[in-house]
């Protein structure tokens, strides 16, 4: 994640197999402890890792799985 960004992120929304999660959601933790946010770890439709959701949310995330962000989005404004 570069540098100039790292302090402003809301949602990490990841596109990954399911078994590649782990790693982005520790960068996610990272973050996380030294900026305050992301607030958000969304796993996208048919990605699903419950270990890893476990730990987000235990380190104060909200976590999202298999859902399409683009969808509830829409979905909430209607």
């Amino acid at each position: 994640i570069p540098q100039e960004i790292q302090k402003t992120i809301d949602v990490v929304d990841i596109f990954r197999r399911s078994e590649d999660v782990s790693p982005i959601v520790d960068q996610a933790i990272q973050l996380k402890q030294k900026f305050g946010r992301p607030l958000v770890v969304w796993m996208q439709l048919d990605i699903v890792n419950q270990a890893a959701a476990e730990k987000a949310k235990q380190a104060g995330l909200q976590v999202v799985m298999d859902k399409c962000l683009m969808k509830e989005h829409l979905h909430r404004r209607t």
